[in-house]
């Protein structure tokens, strides 16, 4: 069955722009009648109304969440010969952007409850490789707040510094998300997002910033995003092309003012979808008391998956699986990529997990009928 025949999709991308239209709208007019659509006012606004949000002193727009993970990485020095830990159960854009650097990723396992990164396995791994063989010397720590939960940022910044580290956050996944009280992207040195239509703060296209409180890291951020030029046509470092452009900054200033009630919504749906779900035989999300998730998917997960994914399918609820094979297992990286020994967890995940619907207009109404679904397939599991 196709997406654009379900009655509930698992996202809705053009429900958020609907939601929002008046004032998306008029943004997109505002640049279209300015005639500047690249690095203008838009973007330098965006990038301070997002650093205020977020905490930190700098934001850097760039193309996309993988444009942003590679910058920061290389603006961290990051490259050849350097070693950077992160999970295996994630988008494979994170592995990617790390290879791009010229780094070498190194996996490790995930908690099995958070699906974030174990600090007992990265610690492991960081030891392991210091005193490898393998012609890798670790470098930095890349955690993934995956789903929108935050990871365990105080037990991974410790090994960090022990270590000597730098750790650069994967917040592609937790926009407004926060632990302790303190946002994600505001932990690491620098920190990376995602604004792909389906994140919690989508653009209407590809997207993406770099976030610190270093200004030497900034800058170098944003002489790598537009060829090295220190000024037109002049570059004073090896560079890229990697440049937010104006419209999606003007439609992500309007997103941003609804961010927090978006999160907002997501969060009582989840909440719904966990009392309501608590009587089947489905494993739910855990969340720590410190953490504020803001929910980019309810995943839950049954060693059935394929058979309720299926069942829902049937019944016109979309579903979709992050992620259905680990990154080590996939065919482009399998036997090639380096890894703390094996991964049970981050396996066990990719078999059973399932993202059920959720998105801020989402009604209250189409979770009860999610629900009942599942309840009317679990009785016969």
């Amino acid at each position: 069955m196709s997406e654009t025949t379900l009655t509930i999709p698992q996202a809705d991308p053009r429900a958020n722009y609907l939601a929002h239209k008046g004032e998306i709208d008029a943004a997109i007019a505002r640049v279209l009648e300015g005639g500047r659509y690249i690095l203008g006012q838009e973007v330098v606004a965006f990038e301070e109304e997002f650093a205020a949000y977020l905490g930190v002193r700098h934001a850097v727009g760039v193309a996309s969440g993988t444009d942003a993970l590679e910058l920061a990485l290389r603006a961290a020095g990051v490259g050849s010969g350097d070693a950077v830990f992160t999970v295996s159960h994630t988008a494979v854009a994170t592995v990617a952007a790390i290879e791009r650097s010229g780094a070498t990723p190194v996996l490790v396992d995930i908690e099995p409850t958070g699906y974030t990164m174990d600090p007992n396995q990265l610690e492991d791994a960081v030891k392991a490789y210091r005193r490898s063989s393998v012609v890798v010397r670790p470098k930095a720590i890349v955690p993934v707040h995956l789903y929108g939960h935050p990871a365990a940022m105080s037990a991974i910044l410790d090994i960090a510094q022990r270590y000597d580290l730098i750790v650069i956050e994967d917040c592609a996944q937790s926009h407004g998300a926060s632990l302790c009280g303190r946002k994600t992207g505001a932990w690491g040195h620098l920190a990376t997002f995602s604004f792909y239509p389906t994140k919690n703060m989508g653009a209407l296209g590809d997207g993406g910033a770099v976030v610190t409180d270093d200004a030497n890291l900034a800058e170098r951020v944003r002489l790598l995003r537009q060829y090295g030029w220190w000024q037109r046509y002049i570059s004073v470092s090896p560079g890229f092309n990697s440049r937010l452009d104006e419209l999606q900054a003007s439609v992500l200033r309007v997103k941003l003012c609804h961010l927090d009630a978006d999160n907002a919504r997501r969060r009582a749906i989840a909440a719904a979808y966990t009392r309501l779900l608590a009587d089947t035989n489905l494993i739910l999300p855990v969340c720590q008391p410190e953490m504020e998730p803001v929910w980019h998917q309810f995943v839950v997960r049954t060693p059935h998956r394929d058979a309720l994914q299926a069942w829902l399918a049937t019944n016109h609820i979309g579903t979709l699986v992050h992620y259905p094979q680990a990154v080590h297992q996939q065919p482009a990286y399998a036997g090639r990529i380096l890894s703390n020994g094996s991964l049970p967890h981050s396996e066990e995940a990719a078999a059973q997990v399932l993202s059920l619907p959720m998105y801020p207009e989402l009604t209250d109404e189409q979770v009860l009928h999610v629900v009942e679904m599942i309840h009317r397939w679990s009785e016969n599991v």
